[in-house]
């Protein structure tokens, strides 16, 4: 799950971390009202959207006056940002984060993210903050410094100080880095975090140090521990379907393809979708339905899957372990007489009861193609979309 930058600055102001004064706003009345209130003097006015490359794209201003607060924010209320994360669809704006202006030094980076094959939080920083990071690790690699963070004792403060000096800094700010990146850690660690990234952290005039920005993704497993971030969530921010179908507790990503997959695992669902790449098809989404998964449960999940108007074709790949192959042939059966599918459907089944699965498909007087194998499945799907 994803939040605004308004929101992930709270919480790292809940640790400790130093953030500009700021409030979020809702109408350009109150980007006049929040400018005000931080003195009258230079304010930022940031867009807020899920996404990166703000700036870049016009929804960031720097503004001198109340006044001029309040017209850009009647320029950016309603605007579509399009940036290199949000795609060429864009995302509308509809809150706006006014924030002190600060007298800025230097622009560093720093972010804390999982890495799998340690199985540890590492935490990242490079000297050249407000960049795209992608870009300074594929042309200066060099410039990027890691720290590998054991979960049994925490981020050292021998690790942080090491940060530091890597950062260039120097003196008390040494001091500075070292209880910031400390609180940083603690605010990824305490709220089960993926993700936490602040770019840039700046270095002030004074020698202060500060999140200018910051980002915060959470692991959604572990959401039911964190109430009070679990209500953060803006389904404005979402794909519609990807939210329709986390409520019936369906694991599903939308693609820009035109092959519906419904698979139950999600290393076999990403196994399918490769296939189908691999025999000239684009897939149209990921969707997990979950071992267990009832006919109710294919039956929502064939209602998501219908509401992708770019979708040609359907291919099921089940395995049939906990999900029985007659249970899922049953709800397939009785989700396409409901809603009356328009769209071809290749089933691949293999496992529990997959004869009588497949019995059930030919007697059913629906138009199923079934297959044997991933491959076969992935070609007829991929030949039946295309005709």
């Amino acid at each position: 799950m994803k939040i605004h930058e308004y929101q992930a600055k709270a919480i790292l102001a809940r640790h400790g971390v130093p953030v500009p004064r700021g409030e979020v706003a809702f109408t350009p009345q109150d980007v006049n009202d929040i400018a005000r209130r931080l003195g009258g003097g230079t304010v930022v006015v940031k867009a807020q959207i899920h996404a990166g490359g703000r700036g870049k794209a016009g929804g960031v201003k720097v503004v001198h006056s109340p006044d001029d607060a309040e017209q850009v924010a009647k320029g950016l209320f309603g605007m579509r940002l399009v940036t290199y994360q949000t795609g060429p669809a864009g995302q509308d704006v509809s809150r706006i984060l006014v924030e002190e202006g600060l007298a800025i030094d230097r622009e560093l980076y720093l972010s804390v993210v999982v890495d799998r094959s340690t199985q540890r939080a590492v935490v990242m920083v490079s000297g050249e903050g407000g960049m795209d990071i992608e870009e300074v690790a594929d042309k200066t690699p060099e410039l990027i410094h890691r720290e590998g963070i054991d979960p049994g004792v925490g981020l050292m403060p021998f690790q942080a100080r090491k940060l530091a000096f890597a950062l260039g800094l120097s003196g008390d700010q040494i001091g500075k880095a070292t209880k910031l990146l400390t609180a940083i850690y603690d605010a990824f660690i305490a709220t089960d975090a993926s993700l936490l990234e602040v770019n840039p952290l700046i270095v002030t005039k004074s020698g202060d140090l500060m999140a200018l920005d910051a980002k915060m993704n959470f692991d959604d497993n572990a959401l039911y521990r964190h109430g009070d971030i679990r209500d953060l969530r803006d389904l404005a921010e979402e794909d519609p379907l990807e939210v329709e179908a986390s409520k019936f507790s369906l694991n599903y990503i939308r693609l820009d393809g035109n092959i519906g997959c419904m698979v139950n695992g999600a290393g076999l669902a990403m196994a399918t979708m490769d296939i189908i790449k691999l025999a000239g098809g684009d897939p149209a989404n990921f969707l997990d339905v979950g071992g267990g998964a009832n006919a109710e449960q294919i039956r929502n999940a064939f209602k998501i899957l219908m509401s992708d108007a770019n979708v040609k074709a359907v291919l099921i790949n089940i395995f049939g372990g906990i999900l029985r192959c007659d249970v899922l042939a049953a709800g397939v059966i009785a989700a396409v007489k409901e809603l009356g599918v328009p769209v071809p459907i290749v089933i691949r089944m293999k496992g529990t009861n997959v004869d009588e699965g497949k019995r059930m498909l030919a007697e059913s007087g629906l138009n199923f193609t079934t297959a044997d194998t991933m491959s076969e499945a992935a070609e007829r799907v991929v030949a039946l979309a295309k005709a």
